[in-house]
């Protein structure tokens, strides 16, 4: 079943978890708001909106490292969502790293 995902809690952007569909490891973490949903469902790749460039934009379009989109999930408030994906390239991060999430805090 499906509920109407609530893009008003965040202003019209919901946080999506993108998590590695083979090893399960957390990728990043983008927003989206109804467009880049929708872009995403029709057309199978992740799209985002930028909060620092205001448009839509769609993961990889410069470095060519996109994300195939598997499943997705909402959670239980339904204002998150977490997208399993296949990554088509080498990283995720737009520093070369694999994962955005490569910083330990102490």
């Amino acid at each position: 079943m499906t509920s109407k995902l609530d893009f008003n809690k965040g202003n019209g952007l919901i946080p999506a978890i993108i998590q590695d569909d083979k090893s399960g490891e957390i990728l990043m973490l983008g927003y989206m708001n109804e467009e880049a949903l929708q872009k995403t469902k029709e057309e199978g790749w992740v799209y985002f909106w930028s909060r620092s460039r205001n448009k839509l934009w769609q993961k990889g379009e410069e470095s060519g490292n996109k994300f195939k989109v598997k499943k997705i999930f909402q959670d239980c408030d339904n204002d998150t969502l977490l997208i399993r994906v296949a990554l088509i390239g080498q990283n995720a991060c737009h520093t070369g790293n694999k994962t955005c999430f490569f910083e330990k805090i102490n």
